[in-house]
């Protein structure tokens, strides 16, 4: 399995714009959200317990995340858990009401990810690696906690692999 650096350094290829960077601050949580919202309209029984999609997805991502780093993978999953919550109010609403907002937002988000990745001139990772579409919400907080001054090791490291973003 490939290291958190190789991963979002292999990410970063494809993401050295910073408009495109930017797109993805606001795409990657639309669709992340989006899948949720529909996940959460699937309804489980396991061990007697009452659980959804979203639970199996944001659990199974999750340990992904906290295989590749502890402390990333806590804030990551914790905001997946804050998502999902959400997520699970919105697969309340009626059918017709749920449907339109959860492929709103799905479309509107890969929208900006295609806006992104013309601004960068390449196609995006997932394209190379279906990884990428793991990867891509673990990337986008990395660099939104760059951007705070925090993991500055980490950031050096992934530029290293990737090279520093570009206007």
């Amino acid at each position: 399995m490939k290291t958190l650096e190789q991963q979002l350094g292999n990410y970063g290829l494809y993401h050295r714009s910073k408009r495109n960077v930017l797109t993805h601050f606001f795409g990657i949580p639309m669709i992340v959200f989006a899948v949720l919202c529909l996940l959460a309209r699937i309804e489980l029984t396991f061990t007697g317990y009452e659980i959804n999609g979203a639970h199996v997805f944001i659990l199974a991502c999750g340990v992904y995340y906290l295989v590749l780093s502890l402390s990333l993978g806590l804030i990551m999953t914790a905001i997946l858990v804050v998502m999902g919550l959400a997520a699970t109010v919105i697969s309340e609403l009626s059918f017709h009401e749920w449907l339109i907002i959860s492929i709103s937002l799905f479309a509107i988000g890969w929208i900006l990810q295609f806006v992104g990745h013309y601004f960068e001139g390449k196609k995006p990772v997932f394209v190379d690696d279906i990884v990428g579409l793991i990867i891509g919400p673990l990337y986008v907080l990395a660099e939104a906690l760059f951007l705070l001054g925090l993991y500055r090791d980490l950031e050096q490291k992934i530029e290293t692999i990737s090279g520093p973003t570009k206007p």
